[in-house]
């Protein structure tokens, strides 16, 4: 099996024991990212919007890392603390996606996210040529 671990000082590093991505087969597959601000390893301040397009922000930047793109998104997975604020992070998704098709996607309510987060994205992505 081709694999590559993918890491990029543009997104914030692991809270844990995981990569930031990993490419595997053609495909990349990112861990999850709440909404750390890469430069100061802080959650970002603003609640469940802000945090949504932050943590799609770093995906982003890991997905640039890895020579692929927002287009090559095949699915994303959204786990959010009080799904009462659904509507939040599709604000986010209109915002960071603009014009561009919006990938699948599947939402999970949870009970609690890593640093006090209220929504984590992880990702499925088509490699880079």
């Amino acid at each position: 099996m081709d694999r590559k671990i993918i890491h990029t000082h543009n997104a914030p590093g692991a809270v844990g024991t995981y990569n930031q991505a990993v490419h595997a087969n053609g495909f990349i597959f990112t861990s999850g990212q709440v909404g750390l601000i890469p430069t100061t390893g802080e959650l970002i301040e603003g609640g469940t919007s802000a945090e949504a397009l932050q943590a799609l922000k770093n995906i982003g930047s890991i997905l640039e890392e890895a020579g692929s793109s927002l287009v090559d998104i095949i699915k994303l997975t959204v786990y959010i603390v009080d799904m009462g604020e659904f509507l939040l992070v599709n604000q986010a998704f209109q915002t960071f996606f603009g014009d561009i098709d919006f990938p699948a996607r599947s939402t999970v309510e949870v009970s609690a996210l890593p640093v006090g987060a209220r929504v984590e994205i992880d990702c499925v992505a088509i490699a880079g040529e």
